[in-house]
């Protein structure tokens, strides 16, 4: 934890987050090539509810660190949602500088360097010059995040550094699997039974190719499966557990597939 604290810190712990795992792939595969509530009608309906119920409340409390930082989150997740690069860099350029003003006199604030760094990725995806050059700023904001408070958002920071890591090239970035394993195994120890956490190790086991250790955190994300459930069953949840349900099925698959291939009988 840290000195100053930012009010409502753990209301994160109370609902689901859009993954960062797209938005790191995507702003990656651009530099180089050139869940809030139950839905009332649909994702980004509901999504656009919430960033302008924030977005009021930023604008009633200018100087109050939560809301800015909840500014952030709900600019993320309509971000997330945007249909066009035009759109989302206006989101996220709107949500960067809440969240650094707020830093500005709240240096100790987790979730605010936090959703600054999910929407200056929010930012990067827009840009085909300079997403590069943003990368070290996420890198540096999620690690702020992460000395302060490493439970912040299910060890979210963790997460991201490991995605981070995994996903920027290593030759003209901060690109680095050992880095990469590393963040993303603390995310694990620190919240074990966040589905989320699991998923995206298993995702980077796969795509380094090792297969051992695909394996095993397979074995183990299904024996938490029906505790995480139990813990995390309320309505807002909903929509997280069809994306986080069907990216095991597609991991179990794939990993049947590659011991299938490694039997001595194929």
């Amino acid at each position: 934890m840290f000195d100053v604290r930012c009010s409502g810190l753990g209301i994160l712990s109370l609902f689901p987050r859009i993954s960062v795992c797209s938005c790191l792939v995507l702003l990656f595969a651009t530099a180089l090539s050139g869940p809030g509530h139950a839905a009332e009608s649909s994702p980004r309906a509901q999504a656009e509810r919430v960033y302008q119920e924030k977005a009021k409340t930023y604008q009633e409390q200018p100087g109050h660190a939560e809301a800015a930082w909840q500014f952030g989150r709900a600019s993320f997740d309509l971000g997330e949602l945007a249909t066009n690069n035009t759109e989302r860099a206006e989101i996220a350029e709107r949500a960067i500088a809440a969240c650094q003003k707020a830093l500005v006199t709240n240096a100790n604030c987790a979730p605010a360097h936090y959703y600054l760094a999910l929407n200056l990725g929010e930012l990067a995806r827009t840009k085909s010059v300079g997403a590069l050059k943003i990368v070290t700023q996420m890198e540096r904001e999620l690690t702020a995040a992460a000395d302060l408070d490493k439970n912040f958002d299910f060890a979210g920071a963790d997460r991201s550094l490991g995605l981070l890591y995994r996903d920027a090239p290593s030759l003209i970035s901060i690109g680095s699997r050992s880095k990469a394993r590393q963040h993303l195994q603390r995310a694990i120890e620190l919240a074990p039974e966040y589905p989320e956490n699991r998923l995206d190790l298993i995702d980077s086991c796969l795509k380094w190719g090792d297969r051992t250790q695909a394996r095993r955190e397979l074995a183990a994300a299904q024996a938490i499966w029906p505790k995480a459930r139990e813990k995390l069953k309320s309505p807002e949840w909903s929509a997280s557990w069809k994306e986080w349900d069907a990216q095991l099925e597609a991991f179990t698959k794939k990993v049947e597939e590659a011991s299938k291939l490694e039997s001595p009988r194929h």
